[in-house]
């Protein structure tokens, strides 16, 4: 079984952009209901869940599309919380070359990024990928799914777009919560290694093995 692991930072310490009200929903009845309803599932199905990522693989092979919304959204919850801090620094290192040098700096792809989780029609993420080649692009995905970059892509950092995510805070201003998003959680850090991870410099970010139970 899969457990909901604590959030990686106190619950208030991504205010204003994210109250601790709005966290404490998402975390613990939105992404806790996801765990809850994965584990129920494979009680049943014929998946041993070695790892999450293995268990969505199989699900989508399969066609199991109950088991792969609830284990792909286990997965993408446990990246956003990854992919936030409270602790606000710029890109910095290789990352911060690419940002500057492909995507014309942290601005130009502040207002892209921004721009495409904007006209994502629906439940959705936003994502920054990347490639074995270092190559950067901005990606939206609906509901559950990947984050469709090029086969192979490494997810970065991301945006929830799911209205749970926001409407507390925000109400309708998707907008307006993408740029305060990215312009204080983003955990440019984690970025980093999992732009290094891509080109074959480290481990990508994997979610938490299951527990084994007797």
């Amino acid at each position: 079984m899969f457990v909901l692991a604590p959030l990686p930072f106190p619950h208030e310490s991504l205010e204003p952009v994210i109250s601790a009200r709005t966290l404490r929903y998402h975390h613990e009845k939105h992404h806790g209901g996801y765990v809850k309803a994965l584990n129920a599932l494979l009680a049943t199905a014929e998946i041993v869940p070695e790892t999450l990522e293995a268990v969505i693989a199989a699900a989508d092979k399969s066609r199991d599309r109950v088991l792969f919304n609830n284990a792909a959204q286990v997965r993408n919850h446990s990246f956003f919380w990854a992919s936030m801090t409270p602790h606000r620094a710029p890109p910095a290192g290789e990352l911060a070359e690419a940002i500057s040098t492909q995507m014309g700096g942290i601005a130009a792809m502040k207002a892209a990024f921004v721009a495409a989780g904007v006209a994502q029609f629906g439940s959705g993420w936003v994502w920054l990928v990347s490639d074995a080649t270092g190559e950067l692009a901005i990606t939206v995905s609906h509901d559950a799914e990947n984050w469709q970059g090029e086969a192979g892509s490494t997810p970065l950092t991301v945006c929830d777009l799911w209205e749970h995510a926001y409407y507390l805070d925000h109400q309708n201003d998707r907008k307006g919560f993408l740029e305060a998003w990215f312009d204080a959680l983003p955990n440019w850090e984690f970025a980093g290694k999992q732009y290094a991870a891509a080109q074959g410099r480290g481990e990508k970010w994997q979610h938490a093995a299951a527990l084994v139970t007797a």
